[in-house]
């Protein structure tokens, strides 16, 4: 696969460092400007993010907007990292979140924990000081070395009956998001292993922020200081799932409450386990408009963060407000079963 560099042509110094460390002995092409790209498709892509004040790196978003305009393929079989540097303290979540998004809708996958992050100081390395014994430059640029070789020899599993775990908080009844997850599940194997659980009200304790001493020690025992279902059921089907599918209606632009707690709690069982070889999709449901604000904080949690595989278009996002509507969307099911060839497409032998 040819590897190319896509980012500003004026970098700064910290951001050269970054790319170089992350590049080691491979050799790629820079792409700075938008007129006459290159076929990307089943290509390795460094996005070398320089944010200005405000927290955009023009010559990206216009690169971005032109690939959008060659179609929803023109990422097809590529994969992507991102070095991120920032003149503050702030935007480089947000600017990766937002790349990986936009990228993953036009075919990139991403493997788990794809970013490197500098911001102007360099304190968000400040952490790392105390395992490393060395300057947050040198911690930044170790990141960037690891980032590059893990990438570099990144190979994307496949599974002959894969194991997918759908965690849902919604009714039944009135959900147009869990409906239309039935849906898709229609067109899946029923070879597979799907299993299915509901996060109920109550039953699921947010984490409290318990000390990292603490943390890791019920980490060590795959538990969790607070035990209940998230130990008994939840970590357990998490460990055999080779994919987990969020199933997430659009509450005030975010997850639920009872799908954020899963998330927040899965950290003591991170601690111990990779998610390296595991990958998320999602179908999200917003009653108005938001479900890109959805996929994108799942992007920030489960792939950024917790180191999840983000396979090829993710997430089906649909809008449907009042319930049993999300049938009535035209060529629902055609959409439907496309998004269930993509799961099958990106996980199966």
């Amino acid at each position: 696969m040819k590897t190319y560099i896509i980012g500003p042509e004026i970098r700064s110094p910290m951001l050269e460092k970054m790319i170089n460390y992350t590049l080691g002995e491979n050799e790629a092409v820079f792409i700075t400007e938008s007129r006459n790209l290159p076929d990307l498709r089943n290509s390795n892509i460094i996005f070398a993010v320089e944010l200005d004040e405000a927290g955009f790196c023009i010559p990206i978003a216009q690169i971005l907007s032109k690939l959008r305009e060659s179609g929803i393929d023109s990422l097809a079989s590529s994969k992507g990292v991102l070095l991120v540097h920032s003149p503050s303290e702030l935007n480089t979540k947000w600017a990766a979140q937002n790349i990986i998004f936009q990228c993953n809708m036009l075919g990139c996958s991403f493997m788990g924990h794809p970013l490197v992050e500098a911001t102007g100081s360099l304190m968000n390395f400040k952490t790392w000081q105390k395992t490393l014994p060395y300057s947050l430059e040198d911690i930044c640029l170790l990141m960037c070395k690891k980032i590059g070789h893990r990438f570099f020899n990144d190979a994307q599993p496949a599974f002959e009956a894969p194991a997918i775990l759908a965690l849902h908080a919604s009714s039944h009844i009135t959900s147009n998001t869990l409906a239309l997850w039935k849906k898709v599940k229609g067109y899946l194997s029923d070879k597979w292993n799907i299993v299915e659980k509901h996060v109920e009200n109550g039953i699921i304790k947010d984490c409290a922020g318990c000390s990292f001493h603490t943390c890791i020690h019920y980490g060590k025992q795959k538990s969790c200081f607070y035990g209940g279902i998230m130990v008994e059921e939840i970590y357990p089907a998490i460990e055999k799932a080779d994919a987990l599918m969020w199933i997430c209606p659009n509450y005030n632009d975010s997850v639920s409450a009872n799908i954020m707690a899963v998330i927040n709690r899965i950290t003591a069982l991170y601690r111990q386990l990779s998610f390296y070889d595991k990958y998320i999709f999602s179908i999200i449901v917003s009653g108005n408009s938001g479900s890109d604000s959805v996929a994108r904080q799942l992007i920030g949690a489960l792939n950024i963060n917790k180191g999840f595989r983000l396979p090829p278009y993710f997430a089906f996002m649909a809008t449907a407000n009042d319930p049993g509507s999300i049938h009535q969307i035209p060529n629902i099911e055609k959409l439907a079963q496309h998004y269930a060839m993509n799961i099958i497409e990106s996980i199966r032998i």
